[in-house]
């Protein structure tokens, strides 16, 4: 009988330990990720992010649109969800990674001037975020994988410089993702890196890929006008398939736990 009445004791006692366990609030962060298809889930390292890089503590949300300027991320909306994200009540802190500059470029018809009108949007998004009480982080554009004899053409160097410039004149932390993709693409060569895109190069890009250089590729089907966001299935070197979002969304977490130390806690590397 004593032995009994033990027993339940203990019960109880756990269950009230338990219960006090639950009854403390949550501490959690957030993460916004803003930027175009290069971020979105399905064409870019984002997805991946959200899924495998972030602790129960700390919610992400993807924001990323497929084909967005600085201008046009703006002109929908998309820039106006990301500020209401912002002042959802009852996270501690809330982080928003912001990435541009491929749909910036000119022949894009979302295009930017690079020296006024792309610094002058990202210092707008900066501000604003603080203004809601959020801590931006700015990341410098994804590289593109095209090749010529062997020597990566990176062609988004100076969208990346600008980046950097404005994160430095508003005390904003980087992550310096243009410099790590290129190096780790320059590193895997044409044929290696053909892997991160989505679909496989078709055979007869094999030849040319061995030699480092990259084949042009023919325009992908163009989307519905009024399609927000879609799956990236033709292979082509700027999108990335499953494997290229997990690899460089695990550069993406390395690099933030380094600009912000106070999230490692709630990242996985």
């Amino acid at each position: 009988m004593r032995r009994l009445a033990v027993g339940a004791l203990a019960s109880v006692l756990l269950a009230a330990g338990a219960a006090s366990a639950q009854d403390r609030p949550i501490q959690a962060d957030k993460i916004i990720l803003v930027g175009d298809s290069t971020t979105a889930v399905g064409s870019g390292w984002g997805g991946a992010f959200c899924d495998r890089h972030v602790l129960s503590a700390l919610a992400c949300v993807n924001l990323g649109r497929q084909g967005r300027s600085t201008s046009t991320y703006r002109a929908e909306g998309s820039w106006d969800l990301a500020l209401n994200e912002m002042t959802t009540p009852g996270y501690q802190s809330v982080w928003v990674l912001i990435q541009f500059g491929h749909n910036d470029q000119p022949g894009k018809r979302s295009s930017t001037d690079l020296t006024t009108q792309f610094p002058a949007n990202l210092r707008a998004y900066v501000a604003e975020a603080r203004a809601r009480g959020a801590r931006p982080v700015l990341l410098t554009p994804l590289t593109r994988r095209h090749f010529k004899d062997g020597q990566l053409q990176n062609t988004l160097v100076p969208w990346a410089d600008a980046v950097r410039a404005v994160a430095a004149e508003t005390d904003t932390p980087l992550i310096d993702l243009n410099a790590s993709s290129a190096e780790l693409v320059q590193r895997l060569g044409a044929l290696e890196a053909a892997r991160l895109s989505p679909g496989s190069p078709p055979p007869s890009f094999e030849a040319d890929l061995r030699a480092g250089n990259t084949p042009p590729t023919p325009p992908a089907a163009t989307p519905p006008a009024i399609a927000h966001g879609r799956h990236v299935d033709d292979f082509d070197y700027t999108h990335l398939g499953p494997e290229g979002a997990a690899v460089i969304a695990a550069l993406v977490a390395r690099d933030l736990i380094a600009a912000a130390p106070e999230l490692a806690p709630r990242l996985v590397p």
